[in-house]
């Protein structure tokens, strides 16, 4: 099947690749230059594990093509929206702009017949205002939102654990347009159907839902045990053992459990903000109020690693040489958007703290955002002379790989503050080293 894609920032780019890893043909839209010469050329703009791979893949096989010209996607069965939503300046809503001028720019070169496929994370009821707009060119709307996980995208893109399909509906049953479109979305997704992965067809309103329902549900789970982690800081308990004790429960699970300086990234905290203001616009806030202690517990877990840090440095952090361990959001990627690492590396620098960061794949992204810190790409200049070691960001590098005997050789300081609960507490502690976990005694 002929697809193409518009937008090819990071879901674009992955969407499109892993199509034509499955066997279509593939042509990616979008109207940065820069972007789409690197893509071209076989070369991913940003760290994803396995993307580099069927990127190459693609382009040398003629399936997999980029390009800056919107009427490149005529022709084609179905056309992918995989563009941003950011958060609007100013306020909690998502950004549309993005969206809107896609779809206008699609219009042109839409066959009665074709399919158009949002796979942005948009609020309830975008799908409902841009289906007219669709339909008037003969093609049909449909919602089909994507579950990436940053690290994890290539496969949970081409091996999903669920497929939404939200198609035009009336009174909850699809129309006969609906039922066509849901089709042509099967043969897409042929390979993954076949192998048994779950395929939803609801309404539009339904499927923008799911997104954000399930993007809420995990952010309001991780700050559930980063509260606890507040309450067993003063109460001596370990916040570790909670995890474990009540994710045997088969009703709660221990994933999304782990206590630290809580998440990030390009999608959790705007999603949440989204949901939170379109529900106030529907007249339901009180609905999704918690959202926003959600989100404020969130944010307090990075103002507690930093007090945990001037804490086991004796009340100050001024001129004491810190060596941050991460600047991603999560290990696996160099997103460094709304990234707690980078925020409590930063904060700490405020305070006068002499910090060197350290990163597997993300320094060049933190260096723009914030080239008033000191960067090392290796991780033993970083850890020389340091007074205190803080983890922040949970690589292999450092939860496996780094000894406490190591750093201790290299490091003027014995304190190590962990921001993700990775570390082994008792090794480091019998390697002379004052642990400090979150909430953890």
């Amino acid at each position: 099947m002929r697809l193409s894609v518009v937008g090819c920032g990071y879901l674009g780019a992955v969407h499109a690749a892993a199509m034509a890893s499955i066997g279509h043909e593939v042509v990616g839209i979008d109207i940065d230059e820069r972007k789409i010469t690197a893509l071209s050329q076989g070369e991913a703009p940003f760290f994803e594990p396995g993307l580099q791979q069927i990127l190459a893949d693609g382009i040398a096989s003629g399936r997999l093509t980029f390009t800056t010209e919107m009427s490149a996607a005529r022709g084609a069965a179905v056309h992918f929206i995989g563009v941003g939503t950011p958060q609007q300046a100013g306020g909690y809503a998502a950004d549309l702009t993005f969206v809107d001028a896609a779809v206008d720019a699609l219009l042109p070169f839409l066959a009665p017949g074709d399919v158009v496929a949002g796979k942005s994370t948009v609020p309830v009821g975008t799908a409902a205002r841009l289906a007219p707009r669709v339909a008037a060119h003969g093609a049909t709307l449909v919602w089909n939102p994507e579950f990436l996980r940053e690290g994890w995208a290539v496969k949970d893109t081409i091996d999903p654990d669920r497929l939404v399909a939200g198609v035009p509906s009336d009174d909850g049953a699809p129309t006969d347009d609906g039922e066509r479109t849901a089709g042509i979305l099967r043969e897409v997704y042929h390979p993954s159907i076949a192998k048994g992965t779950p395929f939803i067809v609801t309404d539009y309103a339904t499927a923008e839902l799911v997104k954000v329902a399930a993007n809420a549900f995990l952010a309001t789970k991780i700050s559930f045990i980063n509260a606890m982690a507040e309450i067993a800081e003063v109460t001596g308990a370990d916040v570790t053992t909670l995890a474990d004790a009540i994710g045997h429960d088969a009703r709660i699970g221990r994933r999304f459990l782990g206590a630290g300086i809580g998440f990030g990234g390009g999608c959790l905290p705007k999603d949440i903000r989204a949901f939170s203001a379109r529900a106030e616009e529907l007249g339901r806030g009180e609905s999704v109020a918690f959202l926003r202690e959600v989100d404020a517990i969130n944010l307090r877990r990075r103002d507690r690693a930093v007090e945990l840090s001037i804490g086991a440095l004796g009340g100050s952090v001024f001129e004491k040489k810190i060596a941050v361990l991460g600047a991603a959001f999560k290990p696996h990627s160099d997103d460094v958007r709304d990234s707690p690492a980078l925020d409590v590396a930063v904060r700490l620098h405020g305070l006068g703290a002499l910090v060197t960061l350290t990163d597997p794949a993300a320094i060049d992204n933190a260096r723009r955002l914030h080239p008033q810190l000191t960067y090392d790409s290796d991780l033993d200049s970083t850890l020389r002379d340091a007074d205190a070691i803080i983890v922040v960001t949970e690589w292999d590098e450092y939860r496996r790989h780094l000894s406490p005997e190591h750093a201790a050789s290299l490091a003027r300081g014995r304190v190590v503050i962990d921001g993700r609960n990775c570390l082994d507490p008792a090794a480091w502690r019998a390697a002379g080293w004052a642990y400090h976990g979150m909430g953890r005694p």
